[in-house]
């Protein structure tokens, strides 16, 4: 048996992961995401990792869960994933030569015990002519990422600079979550 759940079908945070060493297993959350309260980009994201990680720990009891969310935001504007590539292609609009915020929240629960963090990064990105916008959108790597950008892919080339945790823009803060996973009993290929 795996030693936790990952309550996520994100590609980007299994890699993260099993590149740490972790042996777990994935249990999609059928969390209900819509939230209906006022709620800081920070309250956003811990609210939905928590979720998640508690929809799966529900389904498996005693088992240790890992939930986790990310969301990008511009001043106070919440930039989620695009609904379809003309919404995509604004967002880039928008983030262009500007510095937004990435906030990815994370959530850890046996059922009994639960951890909850949110790491914030500060993401640069370079002025953006309209034709990388349209290419870039055009190479899908926009359809499904928080403010229409993956910075480990192709969007790795808007980004001017970032201040904080790399891995937490592209979906989970490792170190962190390496800390509290020790907490819990679990390590990955680093006894912490």
């Amino acid at each position: 048996m795996a030693d936790f759940i990952l309550a996520s079908a994100s590609p980007r945070r299994r890699e993260l992961l099993k590149n740490a060493g972790f042996d777990f297993e994935v249990a999609v959350s059928g969390a209900d995401e819509r939230l209906t309260e006022p709620l800081s980009p920070r309250e956003m994201v811990t609210e939905l990792a928590c979720r998640k990680a508690h929809f799966v720990s529900r389904e498996n009891p005693g088992r240790v869960v890992l939930g986790c969310d990310t969301l990008v935001a511009l001043d106070d504007r919440v930039l989620g994933k695009p609904d379809n590539r003309e919404q995509a292609k604004e967002m880039l609009r928008l983030l262009s030569g500007k510095t937004h915020s990435v906030y990815t929240g994370v959530c850890i629960t046996d059922g009994s015990r639960t951890e909850k963090f949110c790491c914030q990064t500060a993401v640069t990105f370079r002025e953006l002519s309209e034709t990388a916008v349209e290419s870039y959108v055009a190479s899908g790597e926009s359809d499904d990422k928080a403010g229409a950008y993956g910075i480990q892919g192709l969007g790795s080339v808007l980004v001017k600079e970032i201040d904080g945790d790399y891995f937490s823009v592209v979906g989970l803060p490792v170190s962190e979550t390496a800390r509290v996973l020790a907490d819990f009993g679990i390590s990955g290929g680093v006894i912490l």
